[in-house]
């Protein structure tokens, strides 16, 4: 009983409390790059912002969209709430924080990595 009792205390005097990663400030040519650096990160990025079928995208700047400079933009994986919100997000510059996912280059590979579980998205002034 007293090892028992050791071993609990123990566990909780080293246990730490899970926090959420604070994101990494980088920008769009960091993480196109050097995508295996970022891979699986929680990073904070700003972009011209497209919402479309087949084409949710993040890129350098609106002439990449404008101009299909596809490998200069980050699949981004929409969230419902930007989906309820996509007339105030579509064709702004955003800032983005979520997961970077250098294997996920989005629909038909076409991209240069991806965004994943957006946690925050906002319209950068």
């Amino acid at each position: 009983m007293k090892s028992c009792t050791l071993l609990l205390f123990l566990f909780g005097w080293f246990a730490q409390p899970l926090v959420a990663a604070e994101p990494l400030t980088v920008s769009m040519i960091q993480l196109i790059a050097n995508p295996k650096h970022y891979d699986g990160k929680v990073v904070r990025v700003s972009g011209f912002v497209k919402l479309e079928f087949e084409g949710n995208a993040i890129y350098l700047h609106e002439d990449d969209y404008k101009h299909a400079i596809l490998k200069d933009g980050l699949w981004i994986d929409v969230t419902e709430d930007m989906r309820k919100h996509e007339a105030e997000l579509d064709q702004k510059y955003l800032l983005i924080e979520g997961t970077f996912d250098a294997t996920d280059t989005g629909h038909m590979g076409l991209f240069s990595g991806s965004i994943k579980k957006i946690t925050r998205c906002r319209v950068w002034k």
